[in-house]
């Protein structure tokens, strides 16, 4: 069932929100064009720091003994992790030994979502109509109920485990000879699933949390419930706390039990001592990476260049849109004065959006250009100079074809 709200705005309070807008637009328009300029020093000096990198760096093809030549070298290596830890999650008593052990917990609740749309009034008021829509489904977090806007939902949602995710990593990986890192550790990926084996008496634990769950609720009808384990499933490594997986009702929560086992690598970072560390620059940028399975040197370089490549362009976009909504921002107050008269404020507000795409894809180019200068004058030269004869050339081609006089005929003699 959805629900409508209403809220009614009026021009002087639009009036307002538009010149505090001017502030905030000001500030985005500040945070673009520095997010700009940044990103192009992060992605030149990355892009140095990897040409410069990958010249001195050397292949380590023995992994099972720690060897002095290479200490304080950026090395690549690849073979195999191991390790001795055992990771525990103590809440449902599974011991597992691995890299990573991760427990993900969703929920079954009521989510309550909504849709807005707005009409301008003349006068310069606003109406706006909400709708809330309610539905049942799976979420990763606790939904609170008792704000619902729906009277009939609030209160509705409930668990039946009070279990959180939560993942834990090993301390201690060894790579040949060698010790990992934390930073390296943490690039080691590849879900694999848990065999679940709980106690006996974890899992009547856990039937009975539900059970009492289920009587604490005034939205659950608790049915008789004999000694079996009514609300507890278990398939592969996914445990489910409910009365029918099929059929999830409101309290229903699902946990899947994954782990990441040590594995095949490959790295590039700076050997120091039995360790490894991150290789750094004269210009501060670092690289220290690993990726899963047998990489050779010139393709993990690659696809560090790539990533560089796409955060580059990633992050030219964000500095687009900051740069287009603080304009927006600005000039937001120019439409609103004219809200009185709805038709000619949408008139105005299409033209000015048009501009205002235009003027930001301007002031992005020209940052972007500007940073070039700084960061690779001698590239950046070359590109204006290029750019200003290619205007040059092609305006005075356009006057050379420019529209002639037509020539007149001669009258024919008489």
């Amino acid at each position: 069932m959805a629900v409508q709200v209403t809220t009614k705005t009026s021009y002087g309070q639009r009036l307002g929100s538009s010149f505090k807008g001017i502030g905030s637009g000001f500030l985005l328009l500040i945070i673009g064009i520095v997010l700009l300029w940044w990103n192009e020093g992060r992605a030149v000096k990355t892009a140095k720091m990897l040409n410069r990198a990958e010249k001195v760096a050397v292949e380590m093809p023995d992994i099972k003994t720690v060897d002095p030549q290479f200490d304080g070298q950026l090395v690549h290596a690849s073979g195999m992790t191991a390790t001795n830890d055992v990771l525990i999650d103590n809440l449902f008593g599974i011991k597992e030994n691995a890299v990573k052990l991760d427990r993900k917990v969703e929920y079954y609740q009521v989510q309550e979502t909504s849709t807005s749309t707005t009409k301008d009034k003349i006068g310069g008021g606003q109406e706006t109509v909400t709708t809330y829509d309610y539905k049942e489904g799976w979420s990763s977090t606790r939904i609170n109920s008792s704000d619902f806007k729906d009277a009939s939902y609030r209160g509705v949602n409930f668990v039946l485990c009070n279990a959180e995710s939560e993942n834990w990593t090993a301390e201690n990986v060894t790579f040949g000879a060698y010790r990992l890192p934390k930073e390296l550790i943490s690039s080691i990926h590849g879900d694999k699933p848990v065999e679940l084996n709980l106690s006996e008496d974890i899992l009547k634990r856990l039937n009975q949390a539900a059970v009492t769950a289920k009587k604490d609720t005034s939205k659950a009808i608790l049915q008789a419930v004999t000694g079996d384990l009514k609300y507890i499933h278990i398939s592969d490594n996914v445990l489910y706390i409910g009365a029918d997986p099929m059929n999830p009702q409101i309290g229903d929560v699902k946990i899947t039990f994954t782990k990441v086992l040590p594995g095949q690598v490959s790295i590039l970072a700076k050997v120091a001592g039995d360790t490894f560390t991150k290789h750094t620059d004269k210009n501060g940028k670092s690289l220290e990476t690993l990726s899963m399975g047998v990489k050779a040197m010139d393709e993990m370089f690659s696809s560090e260049r790539a990533s560089n490549n796409m955060w580059k362009w990633l992050l030219r976009l964000v500095g687009f849109f900051l740069i287009m909504g603080g304009l927006k921002g600005i000039f937001e107050i120019l439409v609103t004065i004219l809200k009185v008269i709805p038709f000619l404020a949408n008139l105005v507000n299409l033209a000015m959006n048009i501009v205002i795409g235009v003027v930001a894809f301007a002031i992005t180019l020209i940052v972007i250009a500007l940073a070039w200068l700084y960061y690779r004058p001698v590239l950046g030269i070359i590109l204006l100079a290029v750019a200003v004869a290619a205007l040059i050339f092609f305006a005075k081609k356009g006057k050379e074809e420019g529209p002639q006089t037509p020539e007149v005929p001669e009258a024919p003699a008489e």
